[in-house]
């Protein structure tokens, strides 16, 4: 029987990459995101149905989520929607940091929200979350990122308990670095001089020296086809190489050896 993935922030990057992959393997796709009428590429292949969805606005989740299930059923959630907001904290405006929760956060809880009963009626279908590297280990200018991803984790692992009972998974997906426009598209932020030294010495992990040794979006979405298609019960997928071996480390040391390690490296 055909499957049915259901995406949000299908327009570009990894969400892109997803749906044409499950496409490729015989699914249904229904690629959600803020403007479908700028879509060219999707829209030209069969099986995949675009919907406008802004996973910013709670009452237009939930009155297009139920009208989708009224014509689609839906095996996989793939929460993808999200950005950067990167810069030191005292850069940071209130709506910029307002934006950054309900995008990276609300969003993803909003569409689970929406999609819970009707797993939990049919008694299956999986959630798949992508979170970050910077879910797991924080980072200096990212602390408003940081704490999105921190926070989505930590609700996919309460919630993968509380909908066991039920049959239905909750799996996140921790890419590193991925060679996508995310840093010309996504980053969004503030400069403030005190904190120059710090913003370059970030600032050299997104060289494109740097972005050339990171996954490309391709490799991270296999990585949630195998989510969705394992049939296993784990939780974490840790996608990439210097994701892979950031959580290792995390694994290996204590979190303060892991903190002073990382902190050492941006004391001038």
């Amino acid at each position: 029987m055909q499957k049915t993935i259901f995406i949000t922030g299908a327009s570009s990057g990894l969400g892109k990459a997803t749906a044409k992959l499950f496409h490729s393997k015989g699914w249904n796709i229904i690629a959600t995101m803020r403007n479908p009428e700028k879509e060219e590429e999707l829209k030209e292949l069969v099986n995949v149905t675009m919907v406008q969805l802004d996973v910013t606005d709670s009452l237009s989740i939930q009155k297009t989520i139920e009208a989708i299930l009224q014509s689609h059923p839906v095996d996989v959630v793939l929460n993808n929607a999200g950005y950067g907001l990167i810069g030191p904290l005292e850069a940071l405006r209130d709506e910029q940091i307002l934006s950054q929760l309900h995008t990276n956060l609300m969003g993803v809880v909003n569409v689970t929200r929406a999609f819970v009963p009707y797993f939990r009626e049919r008694k299956s279908g999986s959630f798949i979350n992508i979170t970050s590297t910077f879910g797991l280990v924080g980072y200096p200018t990212c602390s408003i990122y940081n704490a999105t991803k921190f926070a989505v984790d930590g609700f996919s692992e309460s919630l993968a308990y509380e909908l066991a009972q039920f049959g239905v998974k909750v799996k996140v997906v921790a890419p590193g670095g991925m060679q996508t426009d995310f840093a010309g598209r996504s980053l969004q932020g503030g400069m403030h001089q005190a904190y120059t030294k710090l913003v370059a010495k970030v600032s050299e992990g997104y060289s494109e020296d740097q972005l050339a040794n990171y996954a490309k979006a391709e490799d991270v979405a296999q990585i949630i086809y195998d989510a969705a298609t394992d049939n296993k019960e784990q939780l974490r997928y840790i996608a990439g190489n210097d994701a892979i071996g950031l959580y290792k480390e995390r694994l290996e040391l204590t979190p303060e050896g892991q903190f002073e390690k990382i902190r050492s490296q941006f004391i001038f």
